[in-house]
């Protein structure tokens, strides 16, 4: 009818599909390398990464300790190609973000910014820190098929055990990667490398408190003060979550599911509890293994 103007209908909020088609087909490509693991390329990207992690966890524990100046230049140079790395991923991530700022102030990203912290600090080595880009490497583990992952941890109730002992020991290893920081230029003679700060991390966290090593800076002891609080809230925690994985799969069989590699499942139970396949019966199962 003339006159009459007819509304547009609604538009309706974007979905994560719709909003992933604003990004370029170069940008798809790369966002998916970096986060998924369904193809081999994005299997061996992550696995460098993961790989990268670990080596500048252990470059920084080894030059703690009073090594050969030739091997510590090695080690330095070494550091400084990882850092690299992380900072080419960080850059690369920030351009396949949609929203840039959004991205920067995300949890990932901090720690992503973390892990390239010792090419912008020359004065303050936060290598340690690194240790948390390990959970988005956990995080993408349970997307990834069974027969790319070792057989202990293959399942979701591996998984869950396997990120609560890595976070135990996360904990552990960063506050004495922070303790090292800042009490080995006061104290030297007592913080000497790695292991003193680690096993002072260790009585400290746990309450033990032998008083053989004691923090001398202003520093040292808030860091102290939050190693105590972490030890009495946060371990105590993450130990219970590892004793209830533990006993909920007490009155449970093992009976792996084909698709999702779930092992264990209640004794009459004939579909996957996750989701939702048909398991394989329990005598079969047994007698593969």
């Amino acid at each position: 009818m003339a006159g009459i103007v007819i509304p547009p209908p609604p538009t309706s909020p974007m979905t994560a599909v719709e909003a992933g088609r604003s990004r370029t087909p170069v940008q798809q490509r790369v966002i998916a390398i970096l986060d998924d693991l369904e193809t081999p390329l994005s299997r061996w990207v992550n696995g460098a990464i993961a790989v990268s992690i670990l080596l500048s966890a252990v470059t920084f524990v080894i030059e703690t300790f009073t090594i050969d100046d030739q091997l510590r230049m090695v080690l330095t140079l070494g550091n400084r190609m990882l850092s690299g790395v992380f900072a080419v991923e960080y850059a690369l991530r920030l351009w396949c973000a949609e929203q840039k700022w959004r991205y920067v102030f995300s949890p990932y990203a901090i720690i992503d910014a973390i892990a390239i912290a010792p090419l912008l600090i020359g004065f303050w080595d936060v290598r340690f820190l690194r240790l948390l880009r390990w959970f988005r490497v956990l995080r993408l583990v349970r997307f990834l098929d069974r027969r790319y992952i070792p057989q202990w941890l293959a399942a979701d109730d591996r998984l869950i055990i396997t990120r609560i002992l890595f976070t135990l020991f996360s904990i552990v290893f960063i506050y004495s990667g922070l303790i090292y920081q800042v009490e080995h230029p006061k104290n030297p003679t007592v913080i000497e490398n790695f292991l003193d700060a680690f096993y002072f991390a260790v009585v400290t966290m746990t309450t033990v408190g032998y008083g053989d090593i004691t923090p001398v800076s202003k520093a040292g002891k808030l860091v102290t003060v939050l190693m105590i609080l972490s030890g009495i809230a946060i371990i105590p925690w993450q130990i219970s979550d590892l004793i209830k994985s533990f006993v909920n799969t007490n009155d449970k069989i093992r009976n792996a599911c084909d698709r999702c590699g779930l092992i264990f499942h209640d004794p009459d139970a004939s579909y996957c509890r996750r989701c939702g396949a048909a398991l394989p019966s329990s005598a079969d199962d047994i007698a593969d293994l």
